[in-house]
C-alpha cells in the first residue's frame, strides 16, 4: 500500500497544483496581481479560474469574426482560450492531436521528467546495486548446508524455462533501451557525441516499441503457468519470521515458490501488467485515453484528496494523456528494475545452485531440501506412487 501511495504522489508532481487561497484581484480588475506572478515563479499553487473562464463572450458581437478587436473576444482573449484549450479550433487533418495549439503542461512534464524521474530513478538502480554489493560482502553466497547428493530433481520444465527467459530477457531489452531514452542526452551525448546518441534512440526505439509484445507474451506466459503456485499461504509466515533462514539456524519449509518468490511474482504481474497497459497507450494514444478516466474514478471514491490535491482534471488533451502514460510507465519500470536486479542477484550470485533451477531445470536433491522441502517431499511421493493400472493391463492378468 505503501508503494502505491509513493507512486501516486509522485504521479501527482506533475499534475497541475490545485488552489490554495484566492489573492484580492480588485485593484487589477480581475487580472493576475504581482502576487500571483511571483507565486508562479517560486512555483507554488495558484488558481487560475480567473484566466482560464475569461475568455470573452462572442455572443456579445454576433457576425464579427473571433479576432476581431471589437469583437465578443479580444485578441488576448482568444489566446489565452487557446493557452487553456478551450478555444473553438477546427482543422481538417490531424484530428483531435492537431486541435491543440498551446499546451504548456508539457513544460511540467519535461521539468519532472528531466528532474525528480530521472535523479530518484537514479539513484534507485545505483542504491539498490549498492545495498546488494554490500550484503554480499557481509553475508557473502547462501552455501548448502549439506553435501550435494549427485541426484536431481526437475524443478522447472523446459517451457517454463522458455517464459520465464522470454520475459527475462525482454525485460532486460526494454529496460536498457529505457534507459537510454532518459539518460542519454546526459550520459552518452556529451562524451560519445549526438550522433551515437541519435542513432542508439533510433535503434533503442524500435527495439522498445517491438520487444515490449515479447514482455507481455512471457508476463501472460508465466502468469498462467504459475499463479496458483504464488498464492499465499501459512507457510509463507514461517518463512516471512525467519527471513528466509537469515533468521534463526535453519532454512523455513517452502512449496514450489516461497513468500520472497511470491512478492516477486506478483511484482512482476502486477507492476508488469500496468507498465504494459501505459504502453500500448502510448502506441496507440488516441484510442486508449487512460488516465482520464482514472481521474474521474478517482474523484468519485475521494482518493485524489489523500494527498491534498483536490479534483483531479478530467479532461485531458491528447498530449497530457501520453505525458502522464509516460511518467507511470517510467516510475513503475524503475520500481519493476530494482526488484529485479535483486532477483537476479539471488538467482546467480547470491545462492549456490540457484542458477540451475532455470539453466537446466534441475536441482540437486540438497538444494531442494534445503530451500523448498515440502514441495521436494511431494515431487517425491508423486515419483513413489505406482501409477494405476491399465484396463488391458488387469484383464491379462485374468487371462
Amino acid at each position: 500500500m505503501r508503494v502505491l501511495l509513493w507512486l501516486l504522489v509522485c504521479l501527482t508532481m506533475a499534475l497541475p497544483a490545485s488552489a490554495q487561497t484566492t489573492p484580492d484581484r480588485t485593484a487589477t480588475g480581475g487580472a493576475q496581481t504581482l502576487a500571483d506572478i511571483m507565486a508562479r515563479q517560486n512555483d507554488e499553487a495558484v488558481d487560475d479560474a480567473f484566466r482560464r473562464d475569461n475568455v470573452g463572450d462572442p455572443s456579445n458581437m454576433p457576425g464579427v469574426p473571433q479576432l476581431g478587436t471589437q469583437g465578443g473576444v479580444s485578441d488576448p482573449e482568444f489566446w489565452r482560450a487557446l493557452r487553456y484549450g478551450s478555444a473553438d479550433v477546427r482543422v481538417s487533418a490531424g484530428g483531435d492531436v492537431a486541435t491543440v495549439l498551446v499546451q504548456d503542461g508539457g513544460m511540467r512534464w519535461l521539468s519532472f521528467r528531466a528532474g525528480p524521474l530521472r535523479q530518484y530513478g537514479g539513484w534507485l538502480l545505483l542504491g539498490t546495486l549498492a545495498l546488494l554489493v554490500v550484503f554480499y560482502v557481509l553475508r557473502g553466497q547462501v552455501r548448502l548446508d549439506a553435501e550435494k547428493t549427485g541426484r536431481t530433481v526437475t524443478r522447472f520444465k523446459a517451457f517454463e524455462r522458455f517464459g520465464h527467459w522470454l520475459l527475462a530477457g525482454s525485460f532486460i531489452l526494454l529496460g536498457v533501451t529505457g534507459l537510454f531514452n532518459l539518460f542519454g542526452r546526459v550520459l552518452i551525448a556529451p562524451y560519445l557525441g549526438k550522433e551515437i546518441n541519435a542513432t542508439l534512440l533510433e535503434a533503442g526505439k524500435w527495439v522498445h516499441n517491438n520487444v515490449a509484445w515479447a514482455f507481455i507474451a512471457g508476463l501472460v506466459i508465466i502468469f498462467v503457468m504459475w499463479v496458483v503456485h504464488n498464492l499465499p499461504d501459512r507457510t509463507d509466515l514461517v518463512w516471512i519470521s525467519q527471513a528466509g533462514g537469515i533468521v534463526g539456524s535453519k532454512h523455513p519449509p517452502a512449496k514450489k515458490f516461497n513468500a520472497g518468490q511470491k512478492v516477486i511474482f506478483w511484482s512482476v504481474v502486477l507492476f508488469g501488467a500496468s507498465i504494459s497497459l501505459t504502453g500500448v497507450s502510448l502506441l496507440f494514444p488516441y484510442e486508449m485515453p487512460l488516465f482520464a478516466k482514472s481521474f474521474a474514478i478517482f474523484n468519485d471514491i475521494g482518493l485524489s484528496g489523500l494527498f491534498g490535491y483536490g479534483e483531479l482534471p478530467e479532461t485531458l488533451a491528447p498530449q497530457e494523456e501520453m505525458q502522464l502514460a509516460q511518467l507511470w510507465h517510467a516510475i513503475l519500470a524503475f520500481v519493476l528494475m530494482a526488484i529485479i536486479i535483486s532477483h537476479i542477484y539471488i538467482g546467480s550470485v547470491g545462492m549456490e545452485g540457484a542458477y540451475d533451477a532455470m539453466g537446466s531445470g534441475e536441482v540437486d536433491e540438497a538444494w531442494a531440501k534445503q530451500h523448498h522441502s515440502i514441495w521436494l517431499d511431494e515431487v517425491q511421493s508423486n515419483a513413489l506412487t505406482p501409477p494405476s493400472k491399465q484396463p488391458s493391463d488387469r484383464s491379462a492378468a485374468n487371462d
